[in-house]
């Protein structure tokens, strides 16, 4: 039997992405995971935020992936405040429902794993928003690197090891 863990992902994904994705998932399955995902592997029956805190609390595990879905190069943070700043380069967001997935999984102490693409920042991708590392984005090579395969690998060791305590344990 599988343990079951909650997947906060966009459901739109490019091709890139997509593989990004499945790799995350291939991991998931060797490690005896369950992905679980509102869209994709359960649909809602209730609001949506009503529905990803019901799959949320049978799930022992939570991996947040911001992966873009708006991307700028210009705008302006904080209008009309005088700590206006125009913004200069790229700059990309997540959905906003990894923020609020995240903050579900975190309120109800699942251990969780995070990821981001390179430009995604703010909120639960923020370096000190939680006690969480938050890794960057995996890449599947094209020749399966062996270093980067083994280092995504203990990545997920030690937190299924937390995801696996969490579940047989019942700590909350």
């Amino acid at each position: 039997m599988k343990i079951p863990v909650f997947v906060s992902c966009p459901t739109t994904l490019s091709e890139e992405q997509e593989k990004c994705r499945q790799l995350i998932e291939v991991e998931l399955d060797l490690q005896q995971f369950e992905a679980r995902a509102l869209g994709r592997s359960d649909y809602p029956s209730e609001y949506p935020l009503r529905e990803v805190y019901s799959i949320a609390t049978r799930c022992a595990g939570g991996i947040i992936l911001g992966f873009s879905q708006f991307e700028t190069e210009t705008g302006e943070w904080k209008r009309g405040s005088a700590s206006a700043r125009a913004q200069s380069g790229r700059i990309a967001f997540p959905t906003p429902w990894n923020h609020l997935e995240a903050g579900i999984l975190f309120g109800l102490r699942i251990p969780l794993l995070i990821f981001r693409e390179p430009d995604i920042s703010g909120g639960i991708f923020d370096v000190g928003t939680s006690d969480l590392f938050v890794h960057t984005m995996p890449k599947p090579s094209a020749g399966g690197s062996e270093s980067e395969d083994d280092s995504l690998r203990q990545v997920f060791l030690k937190w299924g090891a937390r995801v696996r305590h969490e579940y047989y344990c019942d700590t909350r």
